[in-house]
């Protein structure tokens, strides 16, 4: 329910897993997860966000009206390098200036970043601007 949250959060840098992702929807095993890998439960289900100890309850249906609520909860949401892939969550790479990046991705001397998972790149484009716009008018 909160996917479109995920990946701004993924842009700031944060290891944010996402329970559909794995394939997970059940509470009982989204709750599991967050214990087991000590994960902050950023939910929409007061039910679910009762049930931890250290969950975020988000009330709002609208991406940057979720991202004013994780702001006042003291969420930190700064771009910076990016960091983490926003489709599987693995690390980035910054590919140095000589290395060949396929045909729709800008040379690598621009930034470029690759996912060391899904090999997926990345850089600083109209994305990263929207983005961009879309925090620093929270």
């Amino acid at each position: 329910m909160l996917g479109k949250l995920t990946t701004y959060l993924r842009m700031c840098g944060y290891d944010a897993a996402y329970g559909l992702d794995r394939g997970i929807e059940d509470d009982d095993a989204v709750l599991a997860l967050a214990r087991r890998e000590r994960r902050t439960l950023v939910t929409r289900d007061r039910e679910l966000a009762d049930r931890t100890d250290d969950g975020l309850l988000i009330e709002s249906r609208d991406v940057p009206d979720q991202l004013r609520e994780l702001r006042a909860a003291g969420v930190d949401l700064t771009l910076d390098e990016p960091q983490r892939c926003s489709t599987c969550n693995r690390r980035l790479s910054q590919l140095p200036a000589g290395a060949t990046t396929p045909n729709h991705v800008p040379d690598a001397a621009d930034g470029v970043w690759q996912c060391v998972g899904c090999e997926q790149h990345f850089w600083r484009g109209s994305h990263w601007e929207d983005v961009a716009d879309t925090l620093s008018s929270l």
